[in-house]
């Protein structure tokens, strides 16, 4: 078993990743009953697409003797209706000033992102808008 997730009340969830003991709150969001307060179910898979792409590129980058260390990761997660679901997401990869890589290895890191579980795990009807910019 990967995690455990108790229901608090108030549209309010505790998940328990069982392996390491630490825990991730959700909340319902404002536009769907709910206080907003967390991240909300919905909200966590956009940020694990984000994860999963920083994650695949930090292994390929530690081949390529590439510190990576300060690269940050824009998500913006936007809605669909009927059904609701996450329409799009929206993915700006901004590599710190520090990041040495040259064109050869900057097409293997955009590559590896691309690849990585989460993203070929998302429906493919969902737009994916990826942004790689480099210092």
């Amino acid at each position: 078993m990967t995690s455990q997730i108790k229901y608090e009340g108030n549209l309010r969830t505790v998940a328990e990743h069982l392996q390491s003991g630490t825990e991730i709150e959700t909340d319902a969001p404002v536009d769907n009953q709910g206080k907003g307060e967390r991240f909300s179910p919905t909200d966590l898979v956009a940020t694990a697409l984000g994860s999963c792409m920083m994650t695949i590129m930090g292994i390929k980058a530690r081949d390529l003797n590439i510190n990576l260390e300060g690269t940050k990761i824009d998500i913006t997660k936007i809605m669909a209706a009927n059904p609701r679901r996450i329409g799009e997401i929206k993915v700006v990869i901004k590599f710190a000033e520090n990041v040495q890589a040259d064109e050869k290895q900057r097409t293997i890191l955009e590559r590896a992102a691309m690849t990585c579980p989460v993203f070929e795990s998302l429906n493919s009807d969902m737009k994916k808008d990826v942004e790689f910019k480099w210092n």
